[in-house]
């Protein structure tokens, strides 16, 4: 059985985050800052380059400033919705389904 927040790498999360629209804004230090709009609300994303792999609390924090839920974040690419047994007919997913 899969982990409900399987390990994500620095360059994944950047992938899901390009796959729904957020775009690179300027780096301080280590730190990448990406925005985007989600559900007409103006999202920040910052990703520490630092991590080999992230943590659970830093996925769900990342998720949280996405304003995506656990579905439409992994299921951005097909790499990560694999991680969580998702399938789906075209990937990313779209925004509110499931």
């Amino acid at each position: 059985m899969p982990k409900k927040y399987p390990p994500l790498t620095p360059e994944e999360v950047i992938r899901i985050l390009k796959e729904r629209s957020f775009t690179y804004t300027r780096t301080t230090g280590s730190h990448e800052h990406y925005e985007g709009i989600v559900r007409g609300k103006r999202r920040s994303v910052v990703v520490d380059l630092h991590y080999g792999q992230f943590t659970v609390k830093l996925i769900k924090y990342m998720i949280g400033q996405s304003g995506l839920t656990r579905e439409e974040f992994y299921g951005s690419t097909r790499r990560t919705a694999k991680k969580i047994n998702l399938r789906a007919k075209r990937y990313p997913i779209p925004l509110g389904e499931k």
